[in-house]
């Protein structure tokens, strides 16, 4: 692989990324270039070989077809996945299930640099409420481009220098990460799905009593380990119920109101 196709595939795997606002906010970044196979696709006309560029995005597909990111959490990141497990395996000749075993731990990867991302932009949050306090109110603005280029950092070289240096590097990088370090973001990083899913609950819920829907869906899917198409059709189906007779419940007391005025 030649500079220029490194630089163009880390620059895609950028805005690509999630948190990218460039490419029409996440719409046209995470949840369209972002996906593997609209990624293999990409990755496909730049190294000259599109039929095995989408043959293996469509493997690491099925690897996270099921995959959803409410709040913080983010159980695998497709981005690293995605581009630097096809391209790499691409380069090097291989067959899709060798992208499919680079998919895997690059895409830790990629979930703890998601963290560190997080942790660094803290102290931009910090001073841009600093900022603002102060009165400078220009130097606020310009928050979110730093905070964007603490994401690029955190992109761009990665990618750019696995698919120019080649696997190697990767595993070199891996390693070089002192245990300690690894250790904490994964403890900061079981720590904020849960505040997500806390946030999310949060807004959704209009009642505790709707608290149920949640604890009845786990007890389905984790218990019972019912197929979620199948817990997905139970939750629709219970939606239905309480859209269509709680509305009418709420008519038929608006009614009787105005008959007993």
């Amino acid at each position: 692989m030649n500079l220029f196709q490194a630089i163009l595939i880390a620059l895609f795997g950028y805005l690509s990324s999630n948190y990218s606002p460039w490419v029409f906010g996440q719409l046209g970044g995470w949840y369209t270039m972002g996906r593997p196979l609209v990624s293999g696709f990409i990755i496909g006309i730049i190294l000259g070989d599109i039929q095995t560029g989408i043959l293996m995005g469509a493997a690491v597909q099925t690897l996270y077809i099921g995959l959803v990111t409410p709040g913080l959490s983010m159980p695998a990141d497709l981005n690293f996945a995605a581009w630097m497990g096809i391209p790499l395996a691409m380069v090097a000749g291989a067959d899709t299930e060798y992208a499919l075993g680079l998919a895997v731990p690059l895409s830790f990867l990629g979930v703890s640099l998601v963290y560190v991302v997080a942790s660094v932009n803290v102290f931009w949050v910090r001073k841009q409420e600093q900022w603002i306090s102060e009165g400078k109110i220009q130097k606020a603005a310009n928050v979110p481009v730093y905070a964007s280029s603490v994401q690029f950092l955190a992109r761009f070289v990665p990618i750019f220098l696995a698919c120019y240096f080649g696997q190697e590097f990767i595993t070199n990088l891996v390693a070089a990460i002192p245990t300690w370090l690894g250790d904490a973001f994964v403890s900061f990083g079981k720590v904020l799905p849960a505040v997500g899913f806390a946030m999310l609950l949060r807004f959704v819920l209009k009642k505790n009593m709707e608290l149920l829907y949640f604890l009845v869906g786990f007890l389905m899917i984790k218990v019972l380990g019912m197929p979620i198409i199948a817990a997905t059709i139970a939750a629709c189906f219970l939606g239905f119920l309480d859209i269509r007779y709680g509305a009418s419940g709420r008519g038929n007391g608006e009614m009787e109101v105005e008959e007993d005025e």
